[in-house]
């Protein structure tokens, strides 16, 4: 296997898609400020063109839904034409839907996978000829309803099954290849981004970011570090991760009690947003959603990326250890 080649950010061209709002737009406007050069990928040319205009220089935009693959296709083209090459490849757009099974319109499904998984699927193929060339990094968000289910959310979260199952293959055949490629799943808890505002919503009410919910930057951050160091995978909040590693130990649990998180996903006392972003996309260029806030610092996040992770799961390996040696004592 070839060991992936990858540049300081400063000298790197990022391609990233839903660059429009959230952490996409975070992700390249940190990159810019750091010196990269960002082509933005979106539907909503007015905002990207606004965005564009006030990174500089360093930044270029094009439009595209993710669902089509040519138009990803001219995506990339258009960052090797303006940029010279592509040595990073975000996969970040995503829709949602709020609702249970039964109720989410079997076209609103359709959709939603059309963009979160078969834009990953679009985005990959259209950038691994670049990044299998020279070497670089190829980065999707995924979620940490990748690795857990969530009632209120069940479409949302098969398509971030569906992505990780994707990206994970395709790892392996690159490394199988010896592609200079570094794949790596960034799979956040739940961010303070406006998907809130513009998911499909089949519930009474405001929809709510699922619990705990974090500063988008903090992913931001991740996705930059992956573009600059080799990670095969990365949970973004410590909570998070706690809650995949319990769903994961007591399976029986989260499906018995697992219905009780069905509030958190909802505000009954604020209206429910009027449309939603399945089709069209809506006025973009917010970061943030108005209605959340979230916890600016994951100690997990800073452990993972320090390396400082390995000693902590000694320890926990420890204790629990210990715990069981206990049990079996006792019992």
């Amino acid at each position: 296997m070839t060991k992936p080649r990858l540049k300081p950010l400063a000298d790197q061209v990022l391609v990233i898609t839903g660059a429009s709002s959230g952490i996409g737009l975070i992700t390249a406007r940190l990159a810019v400020e750091r010196g990269a050069r960002v082509l933005l990928v979106a539907r909503d040319e007015a905002s990207l063109r606004t965005i564009a205009a006030e990174l500089g220089d360093r930044a270029d935009f094009a439009v595209a839904d993710v669902a089509h693959a040519a138009e990803v296709e001219a995506a990339a083209a258009k960052a090797v034409a303006r940029f010279g090459r592509i040595d990073t490849w975000v996969n970040n757009a995503g829709v949602a839907i709020y609702g249970g099974l039964e109720q989410v319109p079997e076209d609103e499904h359709q959709r939603l996978f059309q963009t979160n998984y078969f834009g990953v699927v679009h985005g990959c193929l259209a950038a691994l000829p670049h990044l299998k060339e020279s070497g670089g990094a190829l980065i999707t968000v995924a979620s940490i309803a990748a690795d857990i289910p969530s009632p209120g959310m069940g479409a949302y979260t098969a398509s971030k099954h569906a992505v990780k199952a994707y990206v994970d293959s395709l790892r392996i055949e690159l490394n199988a290849q010896g592609a200079p490629v570094s794949v790596t799943v960034v799979k956040p808890s739940g961010m303070a981004t406006p998907i809130d505002q513009n998911a499909a919503n089949h519930l009474d009410g405001q929809p709510l970011i699922p619990p705990p919910v974090y500063d988008p930057k903090i992913s931001a951050e991740t996705i930059l570090d992956a573009a600059v160091r080799p990670v095969r995978a990365v949970t973004v909040g410590g909570i998070g991760r706690l809650q995949v590693l319990s769903g994961s130990l007591f399976p029986g649990l989260l499906a018995k009690f697992g219905g009780l998180m069905l509030p958190l996903l909802l505000d009954r006392d604020r209206p429910r947003p009027a449309g939603n972003n399945l089709d069209l996309p809506r006025t973009d260029g917010e970061e943030r959603s108005p209605v959340e806030t979230g916890r600016s610092f994951s100690l997990y996040r800073e452990a993972t990326k320090r390396g400082g992770i390995v000693p902590l799961l000694g320890v926990a390996a420890l204790v629990g250890g210990v715990l069981l040696a206990r049990r079996k004592r006792d019992g």
